[in-house]
């Protein structure tokens, strides 16, 4: 219990910082937006690497080598755990937002951090806003940023992967970006696994190699989403056969 009021004391400390943070930020936009994208990308990611901390967990990142650095890509990873932004967001090394659920953005201080990384909220109930949302995504990424997705849609209690939602997808297809496939491990074990208490955990995080569409047959373009599905487990297997 005594890590997780660790965590709840940051997330409040955090929510204080944030209050003359947030004039900084209105300044910083209206000179520089990228600028602005930048300093919240570091402070999310300092702060997540802090919460993590006081988790106990410790990480062992694979395969961050294989991240094009000149260009947007789509991450695509697999989801189990609350946690699982907070661990794949301090490892990412390129500008990049985030699709959260719609629900999200009624949240007071997270939204407004959000909208300052461009992140994109997700109706999953209403098409045509959703649509609108992958366009608004597709923009982004031409114009530089990355997006992460965790295309099950919500997170999966058993040991195997929900199916992947190919709508998701639209963001690599329409926007010609790589998609970059993300396996992590043993991230429920932080919380989930005993909710309501925080556990040190051992988690890894392995980036694999991109995909690239266009060198993908029609079939394979077709059902995109199972095929980096099917990627992301063989990946997880590799991580489970060498613990």
């Amino acid at each position: 219990m005594i890590r997780l009021i660790f965590i709840i004391i940051v997330l409040l400390l955090f929510a204080i910082f944030s209050i003359p943070m947030y004039l900084i930020q209105f300044i910083v936009g209206k000179i520089n937006p990228n600028m602005q994208f930048r300093i919240a990308q570091i402070v999310a990611r300092n702060t997540f690497k802090i919460i993590l901390f006081f988790a106990g967990t410790k990480k062992t990142i694979l395969g961050i080598e294989n991240v094009p650095k000149e260009e947007a890509v789509l991450y695509v990873a697999n989801h189990r755990s609350y946690f699982d932004i907070v661990l794949a967001y301090s490892t990412v090394p390129t500008l990049t937002s985030f699709v959260a659920k719609k629900e999200i953005e009624k949240v007071p201080c997270l939204r407004t951090w959000m909208r300052y990384l461009k992140c994109l909220f997700l109706d999953r109930e209403n098409v045509r806003e959703g649509l609108k949302t992958i366009l608004q995504g597709i923009e982004q990424m031409k114009s530089g940023y990355s997006i992460f997705i965790m295309p099950e849609g919500t997170r999966c209690d058993d040991t195997d992967m929900l199916p992947f939602h190919e709508g998701s997808f639209k963001l690599a297809e329409k926007s010609d970006c790589a998609i970059v496939p993300i396996a992590m491990t043993n991230v429920d074990k932080i919380y989930e696994v005993q909710a309501p208490f925080v556990r040190k955990a051992h988690v890894t995080v392995k980036y694999g190699e991109p995909i690239y569409m266009k060198n993908l047959t029609p079939e394979e373009k077709k059902h995109i989403g199972v095929y980096t599905r099917d990627v992301i487990k063989k990946m997880l297997d590799e991580i489970e056969k060498s613990i």
